[in-house]
């Protein structure tokens, strides 16, 4: 079978392509050229993934392999599709996940269209998940083994057609398995760090990326704003909002003789609202946007377990589908309901389906209904 896979340069898309053809597929390497080097990277201060270095280790690891390597320019559309909207997100006090972005847009849509041109009935690549068929021929989308590892938490965006035509040959293993699988391949990667930052943000800068994102669009990065507390008092002000995310607590510049934190964003008035950490406890909260992979968006109110952002362990709640979005209301309070970010819904390890937090609700804001009437 011809497959193509999704070569970054990394070691775990380095072996999820030997063990494709350990295991007699006829493999094509594909790596999607995204951005141009960045200052800190030529300064040799920070290393992300998808820089030109690594398309040329991806070049270098399908030379070891035999298999022939294609590199696709997408940076003009990663520019639209994650970039851009990563810097506009900020503009509406949200918290983006770009990461996201560029699974839905690029990777499985763009890439997979890509792969079926050359003629490939799969698209490999080295995330850390599992998808399975069920019974009646449906394809099921789940974490990964290693929930050290596991990267479920981003593929929620994933067409349902999609899911059929995608193959992680990873998810059943642990990093240190997928290490040893690289020094026997004899792969030049295989001690390779991983990236840990977003791959236009080394360093974690947001703030500096957003505003020269904006500027290279013709617009402005918010301006300066009141820092207020619960009661709308004003403890002091900051430079704009983009600096700012629900429940930081690190430098927001004042005090008032107890820790602050956080609690909302508004980007409208250009106001972070800070408070107690016992403040940003939510009940619930609105998602927009959602995508049900699975059996489709669930007929009435249904149990899961829901993970607000990418470490986190997951909480007990209940779900309701709701006219595209979804309201979802959280069995013991949680911390640090962040608009922008991606809420994911899962069954045990079942990725039920996913999508992007429009606000918290209040922990006192009432049981769920089972219609558009919800909170």
């Amino acid at each position: 079978m011809r497959v193509v896979v999704a070569m970054s340069g990394g070691v775990d898309s380095s072996v999820a392509a030997g063990l494709m053809m350990e295991t007699g597929h006829e493999v094509i390497g594909l790596t999607m050229k995204l951005r141009d080097t960045t200052e800190e990277e030529r300064a040799g201060r920070a290393a992300s993934c998808c820089s030109p270095d690594d398309v040329h280790d991806a070049r270098g690891v399908c030379d070891l392999l035999g298999i022939p390597h294609y590199t696709v320019d997408y940076r003009d559309a990663f520019r639209r599709a994650v970039m851009e909207p990563f810097a506009r997100a900020y503009l509406r006090g949200q918290t983006p996940n770009p990461c996201v972005l560029c699974n839905d847009h690029l990777k499985f849509a763009a890439l997979l269209n890509r792969a079926r041109a050359l003629g490939a009935e799969l698209l490999v690549t080295g995330h850390y998940a599992r998808t399975w068929t069920d019974a009646d021929g449906h394809p099921r989308l789940g974490a990964a083994v290693d929930a050290r590892k596991d990267q479920s938490y981003f593929l929620f965006g994933i067409q349902r057609d999609a899911l059929r035509a995608l193959r992680f040959p990873l998810g059943d293993m642990d990093k240190p398995a997928v290490r040893a699988h690289a020094r026997r391949l004899g792969l030049p990667v295989a001690d390779k760090p991983d990236s840990e930052d977003i791959c236009f943000v080394p360093g974690g800068d947001y703030a500096r990326v957003v505003e020269s994102l904006l500027a290279a669009t013709g617009e402005s990065a918010p301006g300066p704003g009141p820092i207020v507390d619960e009661t709308g008092e004003v403890l002091g002000r900051h430079a704009g909002v983009h600096h700012f995310t629900v429940g930081q607590r690190k430098g927001l510049g004042v005090s008032r003789g107890e820790p602050l934190y956080v609690l909302g964003v508004d980007a409208e008035q250009r106001a972070v609202r800070v408070g107690r950490a016992a403040d940003l406890a939510a009940g619930g909260l609105v998602a927009r946007d959602v995508n049900w992979l699975g059996d489709g968006p669930p007929r009435g109110p249904r149990a899961v377990s829901a993970r607000i952002r990418y470490r986190h362990a997951g909480a007990d709640a209940t779900v309701v589908a709701d006219e595209g979005g979804a309201v979802l209301r959280f069995h013991d309070p949680v911390r640090a309901v962040t608009p922008g970010q991606a809420v994911v819904f899962y069954d045990g390890a079942e990725v039920l389906g996913g999508g992007w937090i429009e606000r918290a609700l209040p922990i006192d804001s009432g049981p769920l209904a089972g219609s558009s009437s919800a909170p």
